[in-house]
């Protein structure tokens, strides 16, 4: 089976892929803990932006960042780590600030690994960033998918619950890219505690049914659905231990007929046995069929933040080069397993291992 994306031509487009949202300092005290560390590893990371940058890095697809920071120390270390990366910075907005964060500031995101029956903990520092204090005409969107050409935007949930002004600068993002034929993928990604700020459950609502009147490519579990767009999977584990695979299908069915511009739903499906070990694989619905990717039981984790967002990359590489949905979620998968053996954010793996995991190698040393 092909989906029918209609991608603009490569060479009509500066960028394959962009994305739209917040890339925070990612501080990490390694094996440690946050409450006891005497020192920190800096990386940069985001929900949205590791999707981008693990298309780049592994995938080799030309990308670039759609953000904001504030123009200090902080803001122009973060432009070296995403140019380290090989992202394109030209689109970040610059605002000045006052040298103690008053008028705007650049996000912090502390986060702690996690070890055995000690799960993960974040603990971000996020309010009154320059991303979440951008608004639309702080960016020049009928010059970026316009004049400029982009084939795919990738934005998210996390980034449209930040502030008001963020929710307003996602659809009119979305709505110009769709104006110039580029495809649309979106993260739910729902988060309770960033929404209670402006409205709730109710503001998710209201602003993810807008949005999703503009997506192809829609990323999110039975929670991010029922959360943000209302519909309710049936028969399902109350305790989410497993997923009721009907229910999911008939659930997607049933928003797409609301939403008939879905061409593509996908969701992680992670059990997790400790923090270190999680059975992994995800599913994708096209056309009204399920494809299910690979399983990865027992996968042993360094570091699980970003595993979705790499998921979200490798699906995202699959759909753009083969249009195949069962390749394009077994790239998924196999992307986010990986990345979730090393430490950071983002994934430092090569198309060629993943290729080789969709492929069932094994974990002999290689020489």
């Amino acid at each position: 089976m092909k989906v029918e994306l209609n991608l603009r031509a490569k060479e009509d487009c500066k960028f394959d892929a962009v994305s739209l949202g917040e890339v925070m300092l990612r501080l990490d005290p390694g094996e440690g803990r946050i409450r006891t560390a005497r020192s920190f590893r800096a990386w940069e990371g985001g929900g949205e932006y590791n999707v981008i940058r693990g298309l780049h890095k592994c995938f080799g697809m030309d990308t670039a960042v759609i953000t904001s920071f504030a123009d200090n120390e902080i803001g122009k270390l973060m432009k070296d780590f995403i140019e380290q990366g090989g992202v394109d910075t030209s689109l970040i907005n610059w605002k000045k600030t006052d040298g103690i964060g008053r008028i705007c500031r650049n996000g912090l995101n502390f986060t702690e690994r996690g070890f055995g029956i000690r799960g993960a903990v974040g603990c971000s520092d996020r309010a009154n960033t320059a991303i979440s204090q951008a608004k639309p005409e702080d960016f020049d969107f009928d010059y970026i998918f316009g004049e400029l050409g982009v084939r795919w935007l990738h934005t998210g949930g996390i980034y449209a619950a930040l502030s008001e002004q963020a929710s307003e600068t996602v659809v009119e993002a979305i709505k110009t890219a769709k104006k110039y034929g580029t495809i649309v993928s979106y993260d739910l990604n729902y988060r309770p505690s960033m929404w209670s700020a402006i409205g709730g459950q109710t503001k998710a609502q209201e602003v993810n049914r807008e949005i999703a009147k503009y997506v192809d490519v829609m990323i999110g579990n039975e929670e991010d659905f029922t959360a943000c767009l209302g519909f309710k999977i049936e028969g399902n584990d109350e305790n989410l231990k497993s997923l009721n695979i009907d229910g999911y299908k008939k659930m997607i069915n049933e928003a797409a007929k609301t939403y008939p511009n879905f061409k593509v739903v996908a969701t992680t499906l992670r059990t997790v046995k400790t923090a270190t070990v999680n059975d992994w694989k995800a599913m994708c619905w096209a056309g009204g069929e399920i494809f299910m990717s690979n399983e990865y039981p027992g996968l042993e984790i360094m570091d699980r933040v970003g595993g979705g967002d790499s998921f979200a990359s490798g699906l995202v590489y699959g759909l753009m080069t083969t249009a195949n949905p069962q390749m394009a979620v077994d790239y998924g998968a196999a992307h986010g397993a990986l990345a979730m053996t090393t430490p950071g954010d983002t994934s430092m793996a090569s198309k060629e291992e993943v290729e080789a995991i969709m492929g069932g190698a094994g974990a002999r040393v290689k020489r």
